[in-house]
């Protein structure tokens, strides 16, 4: 029994798409980016994906990619039509989540690749990226992506509580950028 569609099916719903990940910055409450998340073919936002107001974080959620559990009040409040499991580790994976309506598990594989690359633990974020640029996708525009310096709308942690290295996180997403012009930090 496979939960999981394959990678080849989120590709092919990626193809031809204006698409918009939502980060979770602190930042882009300050913003009045909304409307124009909302206005793109698909948008993806982020594990619990605060959305402090429509005016800045737009109100849709397509896809949900998480990287950690999901309280049920979360699931509901955020609705997403499909919920991609980015974690390498398989623990937090709920039944609610993996029996969802298009799950998608993503492979351990190509987690270990990006942390090669990046040199460290990969972000939820940084592994969306690297999915959604394999698609024939129009562009991947990224809003609330400041690589923590606002830190995180999700959580109270610093940059030295996390396991990430936002520096060579940056570096990589402004490398990407600087080579595939479908890629923009919004």
């Amino acid at each position: 029994m496979h939960l999981s569609v394959p990678q080849q099916a989120l590709l092919d719903e990626l193809n031809g798409k204006h698409v918009a990940l939502i980060g979770n910055a602190r930042a882009l409450a300050e913003g009045q980016q909304g409307a124009e998340i909302d206005a793109h073919d698909l948008v993806i936002r982020i594990n619990r994906a605060p959305m402090p107001a429509a005016a800045s974080h737009g109100t849709r959620t397509d896809w949900l990619a998480l990287g950690i559990g999901l309280p049920p009040e979360d699931r509901a409040r955020l609705a997403p039509r499909r919920t991609l499991y980015m974690a390498a580790k398989r623990k937090r994976l709920d039944w609610a989540t993996a029996t969802s309506p298009g799950f998608y598990l993503h492979p351990r594989y190509q987690i270990e690749g990006l942390a090669r690359a990046l040199r460290a633990k990969p972000t939820t974020g940084a592994m969306l990226i690297e999915l959604c640029l394999r698609a024939e996708l129009k562009t991947l525009d990224l809003y609330g992506f400041d690589f923590f310096a606002s830190r995180s709308l999700s959580g109270r942690r610093s940059a030295e509580d996390v396991p990430h290295d936002f520096g060579a996180e940056a570096a990589w997403v402004a490398a990407r950028a600087e080579a595939d012009p479908r890629l923009s930090l919004r």
